[in-house]
């Protein structure tokens, strides 16, 4: 049955407490996975664990991680592997820097931004591979945004970080191939959010454009003529995740209703 084929599998999936990662969270939950969600706020963490469906008996957990401290997801995801050796999914999903254009980032804004997106991805990586490979099974979905075909306005250093978190995945698919293990993109267009909201309200601010103008102009762009939702997305993720994608490596799956003009 589709409701249970992650019976018997593990996920982690980062940046889960709320918008995309919470409806993965759920979407791989409700295939029969035992999911670990990973954030920053463990009061969050413990409600989001106990909404997830548990219809095949599977257990959930989290883990409290801040993803601005590299070191303290490494510890963090240690601990995880001592739990559970056998982690066969990992979703890497963390939230994206603040817009503006490019040259008037701060180097150091690039340099977080790079920790926080590459950095940590590769080190939930390298902590969860060895399990992966021992059970014959693994999938990677990293969750990203369609500026990694079309760069965006004014998300200069978000535009940046997606592509190289993209090569970075592009580059693990052809390592860990032979192993049984896939590594996809999901790229979210624009999506109803917290983020979706956030970066309108500051596009706004800087502009003196209501955001109803702001939003009626991006849906022009949109040949779905609407925004998408967090559960949308989602199911492409399960999607990947699931063995009926185990030939689909290495790629990049835009969900944006049509936006981007490349193929």
């Amino acid at each position: 049955m589709l409701s249970e084929q992650l019976s018997g599998r593990r996920a982690v999936v980062c940046g889960s407490t709320q918008g995309i990662g919470r409806a993965v969270a759920e979407a791989l939950a409700a295939q029969g996975a035992a999911v670990t969600l990973v954030a920053r706020n463990e009061a969050r963490l413990r409600e989001a664990a106990a909404a997830l469906p548990a219809h095949l008996g599977q257990q959930h957990d989290w883990l409290v991680a801040d993803f601005a401290h590299p070191l303290d997801v490494a510890a963090q995801i240690a601990s995880h592997v001592a739990r559970h050796p056998a982690t066969h999914i990992l979703v890497n999903n963390t939230g994206g820097p603040a817009g503006g254009p490019l040259l008037d980032a701060a180097v150091d804004a690039l340099r977080a931004a790079f920790e926080q997106h590459v950095i940590c991805n590769h080190l939930l990586a390298q902590a969860l591979v060895p399990g992966m490979k021992a059970a014959g099974y693994g999938r990677i979905v990293n969750i990203i945004s369609t500026s990694v075909k079309q760069p965006l306005p004014n998300l200069g250093v978000s535009n940046t970080i997606r592509g190289a978190v993209a090569n970075w995945a592009k580059t693990l698919a052809t390592e860990l191939g032979p192993h049984g293990i896939t590594v996809n993109n999901v790229l979210p267009g624009a999506t109803l959010t917290q983020r979706h909201h956030s970066l309108l309200e500051a596009r706004s601010a800087s502009t003196g454009q209501p955001v109803e103008a702001l939003e009626a102009n991006m849906l022009r762009l949109i040949p779905a003529g609407r925004f998408g939702h967090s559960e949308e997305v989602a199911a492409a993720v399960a999607f990947l995740a699931s063995p009926a994608a185990g030939y689909i490596n290495g790629i990049n799956v835009p969900v944006d209703g049509g936006r981007t003009s490349s193929l």
